[in-house]
């Protein structure tokens, strides 16, 4: 049970913790970003797509697989988490995150590569400029 004053957590099973990680590191140091359509059973499906500006600080979804994402998530109905990493700073949203962040509904996450060592993923709704983090739980997945 999550306490009142606690967001409600972002349920992430280890196998799309890792995707997202991994890429993470694939286009190190450029930030990467992309979406995910969260199912109501907590699966998830991936959606990687390009970063149009291939920079070290800033991403810009490319508008044509994004569209396409979108689309998908919205035809199935899923619930939207858009995600980027951060490769050198922590993974707290900045100041031009906050102030892009047009999707109230969605949960926005951040990849970590500051500790090459220990990656992170956070989670955060971000409505009217203000930011609150979401735990996130990464579970095992399922042994069939």
């Amino acid at each position: 049970m999550v306490p009142d004053d606690v967001a409600d957590p972002f349920v992430l099973d280890r196998g799309t913790w890792d995707t997202l990680v991994e890429h993470a590191w694939s286009d190190f140091p450029y930030e990467v970003c992309g979406l995910l359509g969260v199912r109501p059973d907590s699966s998830i499906a991936h959606f990687p797509i390009t970063n149009a500006e291939r920079s070290m600080t800033y991403y810009a979804m490319d508008a044509k697989q994004l569209l396409r994402a979108m689309r998908e998530i919205e035809d199935e109905g899923y619930d939207l988490a858009i995600y980027h990493s951060h490769t050198h700073t922590q993974a707290y949203p900045s100041d031009t995150d906050i102030r892009l962040a047009a999707y109230p509904d969605a949960t926005y996450l951040i990849v970590t590569l500051q500790d090459r060592d220990q990656p992170d993923v956070r989670a955060y709704s971000i409505i009217d400029g203000e930011v609150t983090e979401k735990p996130v739980i990464v579970r095992d997945e399922q042994v069939a």
